[in-house]
């Protein structure tokens, strides 16, 4: 069982994922703080110190702290936006490497494709096709 385990442990997509979440992690917490502690008081002060998240309604004892939810909300938004693009950014650096790493095909002039067809048919005949 303990030999199951480590080759389940050592494969490379476990360690992958194990990255891939200490990292989101980590990238999470630094969109976390932007939100909270930069977007959203600058949001407050150009509304003139007004705060999402102190909305609520009384109703007897009870008090419901709608705005609370609402600053979640707004926190989800501009997280999955900034996660989406650090995503695209990432995808177009890529995409620029991968077209990079292609060689266009020499260029060939008509002698030299002349040459390729003879040599394609000869091989042809050969085999008998």
């Amino acid at each position: 069982m303990w030999e199951d385990f480590k080759k389940f442990a050592v494969k490379g997509n476990v360690i992958d994922l194990a990255v891939a979440v200490v990292i989101g992690t980590a990238f999470g917490k630094i969109v976390t703080s932007l939100v909270e502690d930069l977007i959203m008081p600058s949001v407050g002060i150009l509304l003139g110190g007004f705060s999402v998240a102190q909305l609520s309604y009384s109703f007897g004892d009870a008090k419901l702290r709608y705005g609370a939810f609402l600053q979640s909300v707004i926190d989800f938004f501009i997280i999955s936006f900034s996660i989406f693009l650090a995503i695209r950014l990432f995808t177009k650096f890529q995409l620029k490497k991968d077209v990079q790493e292609e060689k266009p095909l020499p260029v060939l002039d008509t002698k030299e494709q002349l040459l390729t067809e003879i040599r394609d048919l000869l091989a042809k005949e050969k085999t008998g096709q």
